[in-house]
């Protein structure tokens, strides 16, 4: 049987998870088979060009909502189509959210008629819980993509995320230091979690020193409270008292975009920065290209939550624009100050304002960020080396399944 993969995910498409089509265009692009799965539809208003590319067919498990009658008649179906179904169904029946639990039957089915060798979640979270009782229900090996947000917020439940795993046969995650701390959360299935970076695709973005560019700070993502946004509007008003010359740019969209803009006019900051709103990956492109640097003064949220290496700081340090960061989760590892660009303090507008200011200034050292940024892009966050990486442990895993399943063939056979 030829290698299929079903990548599941909460809601596709989405305008902030491009990591998710650059990893599903690469495996597409080395004849991969991928059929992509979404819990619920999507609820963005915007999406990224790049989903024009995907080949991949993409069904939808659920409209967000599930009647009782509903998950019964799935599991009638399901029952009849899985074989030894009664023997496989105690990692669903200890699952609480019943639409997870309608997903996961779904699924189950449909990767059994569709000819799914292997099942992929991202995010460690409810697509995972779906991907796992698939995978249960059908002994398909899963694997899992964890971010931040599921290691790190407060909401994350630590045995059942420990069960999911331990049940997976490989976890990736994004960052050294996600790594180490799940090793070091989790000791008896630290051999099955990997560190594997977030990869884009080099050719979509030529690198172009920053010489001679104007004094535009860009800042990209959705307006929530990790980005740490606010402090870059108090930093602007800190450049705007010294007569600093600048225009700050800020794209995005989210639950804290009236808050932002009301502080804006509270700082007087309407001459100097705008909010662009959610913009299409051709135009976040032009803008980073077009910017003396970019701004990602990230922090640790108050209830945990926190960004785990944000792609768009790759994608600056790709195209040759320096960045000024915070040293949260995995971001050092790409920016590493003094070296590949400039960390802060975060939640400290003042360190903040200071690094703007001098890195404006200072042409050579943006040069000198912007070498070997791009550098260390090529060396460690080229996609199609990282999705390599991953489909060996997909087809690894896909043939240490098959090899099972001949083994339990011949025992009872025998």
């Amino acid at each position: 049987m030829a290698p299929k993969i079903a990548y599941v995910v909460k809601r596709y498409p989405r305008f902030s998870e491009t990591f998710i089509v650059n990893e599903i265009l690469a495996h597409e692009k080395d004849g991969m088979a991928i059929e992509i799965f979404s819990l619920r539809p999507p609820v963005d208003t915007h999406f990224q060009d790049l989903i024009s590319r995907v080949r991949a067919p993409l069904t939808y498990l659920s409209e967000g909502r599930v009647r009782g009658s509903d998950v019964w008649e799935v599991m009638k179906t399901a029952s009849r189509a899985i074989p030894e179904w009664s023997q496989r169904i105690d990692y669903m029946m200890s699952v609480k959210d019943v639409l997870d639990v309608y997903c996961g039957v779904r699924l189950a089915e449909h990767c059994v008629r569709k000819g799914i060798t292997h099942i992929h979640a991202h995010f460690a979270s409810s697509s995972a819980t779906v991907a796992c009782i698939a995978s249960s229900l059908t002994n398909i090996p899963f694997s899992i993509t964890a971010h931040a947000k599921d290691i790190f917020h407060e909401s994350v439940d630590r045995e059942e995320l420990e069960t999911k795993l331990a049940r997976a046969s490989v976890t990736f995650t994004v960052s050294e230091f996600n790594l180490e701390y799940l090793q070091e959360s989790f000791k008896q299935i630290d051999a099955h979690v990997v560190r594997l970076y977030n990869g884009m695709h080099l050719g979509d973005f030529p690198f172009d020193l920053p010489a001679s560019r104007a004094p535009l700070i860009v800042a990209v993502g959705r307006f929530v409270e990790k980005k740490g946004f606010s402090d870059l509007l108090r930093a602007c008003r800190i450049l705007s008292e010294r007569g600093v010359e600048y225009q700050c740019q800020m794209i995005g969209g989210g639950e804290l975009e009236s808050s932002l803009a009301s502080l804006i006019s509270q700082l007087e900051l309407n001459r100097n920065v705008q909010l662009l709103g959610p913009q299409p990956q051709c135009e976040v492109k032009k803008r980073i290209r077009q910017a003396a640097l970019l701004a990602a003064p990230c922090i640790e949220g108050d209830d945990g939550n926190r960004d785990g290496l944000p792609t768009v700081l790759l994608e600056s340090m790709a195209l040759g624009t320096p960045c000024i960061s915070t040293a949260v989760t995995g971001i050092p590892e790409a920016i590493q100050n003094g070296r590949t660009g400039v960390i802060v303090r975060e939640r400290d507008p003042q360190a903040l304002a200071n690094a703007i200011q001098d890195l404006l200034a200072n042409k050579e050292a943006r040069i000198r960020y912007a070498t070997a940024a791009r550098r260390l892009i090529e060396e460690e966050f080229d996609i199609e080396r990282n999705a390599a990486i991953q489909r060996g442990f997909f087809l690894r895993e896909d043939a240490e399944s098959r090899k099972n399943r001949t083994l339990r063939m011949e025992v009872v056979g025998s």
